[in-house]
C-alpha cells in the first residue's frame, strides 16, 4: 500500500473518529440534563422514582438529591458553589427571593407557568416569573363536628349551626359554651393546648400570627416585605390567643412542654373541639383513629372588620425555581422536566397521589382527595369568602418567631406581658430586618 493510499485511509480514519466524538457529544449536551435539590425529605424516595421514570421515556438524565430536615439553605449554598450546581430548586417567598435573585430565571413564557390554573399563584419581580409554586397549603382551626353537634343541641348554646360561626364574636360564643359545659360534652377544653415544645410553638408564632399581617398588610396595601411593621391588628392577636389559653385542654403554666403529638392526641381523642392546623394534619388524625366524616376546618377569626367574609388562610412556602446560571440546554432540560410532571399522568399521580400534595396545577384541579381538610379547602375556595395569604414568608428571619414565640409563652405562664409580645413583634421586625438588609 503507498503512502498516498495509507494517508487517505488514515485521514477517513481520523475524520470519522472526530464525526463520531462529535455526534456523541452533542446528542448529550443537547438534551441538556437535570439536577433537583429537593426540600421536602418525606417526598424523597416519590422524586428519585419519578426521575428514574422520566429518564426511561425520554433518556434525559435527572439527579434528585434531597437536603436533610432543617439543612436545605447551608446545602443549597454548598450546591451552588460546586461546578455541577441544581438546575432546579426550592425557595420559600419574597425572603428565599431575596437571597437568591440572581440564580432565578425568568419563567413568564415558559409551560410550567402557563400550567398553573390561576397565575397569580406565581412569585413575580414585575413582569418576571421568578418562581411557581409547587404545593398549596391550607390551614384554620379544624373542628370535631360531632362535638360541634352536641353543643348545638344544648338548650342554652347561643349558636345552632356551624354557618352562624363567622366572626370573632361567635367563635367566642361557642368556645366559653363548650368550656362550660365540658362535663356534658364529656371534653376538657374547647381548644387543644397551645403548647410551645419546638413541635407545636409555629403554630401561634408563625401560622397565628400571619392574621395580623395579613391584615396590616391589607389595609395599607403593603407589597413585597416592608422594612417595618406597625402591629395594627396586635389587640386582634391577643383576642384569639387569649381565648386559646382560656378555653383550652391545659393550664397555660403547662405549655413549655407541651407537643404537636398532644395537641393532636388531645384533638383526635375527642378531648377538645378545635385544633388549630392544617390540611397536612389529616395523616396524624387518621393514625390516631379519626373519621373523615367527623372532621371540618373553618377560618380562624380574630376580630377584624370584614372578617365575615374571610376565608382559610392558604397559600405556599414551596416555589420552583431553574437556575438561571445552568447552561441554556440544561435549563430547557428542566422545564421540560416540569412541564412533564404537571401534566402527565405519571408526574399528577405521584404529586397528588404518592406524595399526597395539594398543587395550583391545571392538570390536578380535578383530582380527588379523601383528605377531608382539603376537601374543606376547595369547599372555601369555592364559596366566594377571601382567602387569607400566607404572609409570614416575608417575616424577616427565624430569629423574629423564636423572640415572638419566647415573649408569647412567658405572657402565656403569666411570667410576662403582653407589651414584651408589642416589642417583639414590631420592634423585633425592624431590628432583623436591618441586620438581614446592611450594607
Amino acid at each position: 500500500m503507498n503512502a498516498r493510499i495509507k494517508s487517505a485511509i488514515a485521514l477517513v480514519a481520523v475524520s470519522s473518529m472526530a464525526l463520531g466524538a462529535l455526534a456523541g457529544c452533542g446528542s448529550s449536551n443537547s438534551k441538556g440534563e437535570v439536577y433537583f435539590l429537593n426540600f421536602k425529605p418525606e417526598a424523597a424516595n416519590e422524586w428519585k422514582q419519578l426521575a428514574a421514570d422520566y429518564t426511561k421515556e425520554t433518556g434525559v438524565k435527572v439527579t434528585v438529591q434531597t437536603a436533610a430536615s432543617n439543612t436545605y439553605e447551608q446545602q443549597l449554598k454548598s450546591e451552588m458553589a460546586k461546578k455541577n450546581a441544581p438546575t432546579l430548586f426550592q425557595v420559600n417567598g419574597p425572603v428565599g427571593y431575596a437571597t437568591w435573585k440572581k440564580y432565578m430565571a425568568d419563567l413568564s413564557k415558559s409551560e410550567v407557568y402557563n400550567d398553573l390554573a390561576n397565575k397569580d399563584v406565581a412569585m413575580k419581580d414585575g413582569s418576571k416569573v421568578v418562581a411557581i409554586p409547587y404545593v398549596m397549603e391550607t390551614y384554620g382551626l379544624i373542628y370535631n363536628k360531632d362535638l360541634l353537634k352536641k353543643y348545638f343541641a344544648l338548650p342554652d348554646a347561643k349558636v345552632k349551626s356551624v354557618e352562624e360561626i363567622n366572626s370573632f364574636d361567635k367563635l367566642k360564643e361557642v368556645a366559653d359554651g363548650i368550656q362550660a359545659h365540658k362535663a356534658d360534652l364529656g371534653v376538657e377544653g374547647a381548644f387543644t393546648s397551645a403548647g410551645f415544645d419546638a413541635s407545636s410553638d409555629w403554630r401561634f408564632k408563625t401560622h397565628l400570627a400571619n392574621l395580623p399581617l395579613y391584615y396590616e398588610f391589607k389595609q395599607d396595601n403593603v407589597k413585597g416585605q416592608p422594612a417595618t411593621v406597625k402591629g395594627t391588628f396586635l389587640p386582634e392577636y391577643k383576642k384569639i390567643f387569649d381565648l386559646y389559653l382560656k378555653d383550652s385542654t391545659t393550664d397555660p403554666k403547662q405549655l413549655s412542654g407541651k407537643t404537636g403529638e398532644d395537641a393532636t392526641s388531645e384533638f383526635a381523642t375527642g378531648k377538645a373541639v378545635f385544633y388549630q392546623n392544617g390540611t397536612w394534619a389529616w395523616s396524624d388524625l387518621q393514625k390516631a383513629g379519626m373519621k373523615p366524616e367527623s372532621v371540618g376546618m373553618m377560618p380562624i377569626y380574630i376580630g377584624a372588620k370584614g372578617e365575615e367574609k374571610q376565608g382559610l388562610a392558604t397559600g405556599s412556602e414551596n416555589y420552583w425555581a431553574v437556575n438561571a446560571k445552568a447552561s441554556e440546554a440544561d435549563q430547557k432540560a428542566t422545564l421540560k422536566f416540569l412541564n412533564w410532571v404537571v401534566t402527565s399522568k405519571t408526574g399528577v399521580e405521584a404529586l397528588t397521589q404518592k406524595m399526597g400534595f395539594v398543587t395550583p396545577f391545571k392538570a390536578t384541579q380535578d383530582v380527588k382527595s379523601d383528605n377531608p381538610l382539603v376537601q374543606a379547602a376547595i369547599d372555601d375556595q369555592k364559596s366566594g369568602r377571601t382567602a387569607v395569604s400566607w404572609n409570614f414568608s416575608v417575616i424577616p428571619s427565624e430569629k423574629w418567631k423564636n423572640d415572638l414565640g419566647s415573649a408569647l409563652l412567658e405572657y402565656a405562664q403569666g411570667t410576662g406581658k403582653w407589651n414584651a409580645v408589642e416589642k417583639a413583634f414590631v420592634d423585633g421586625w425592624k431590628t432583623e430586618y436591618d441586620a438581614a438588609h446592611k450594607g
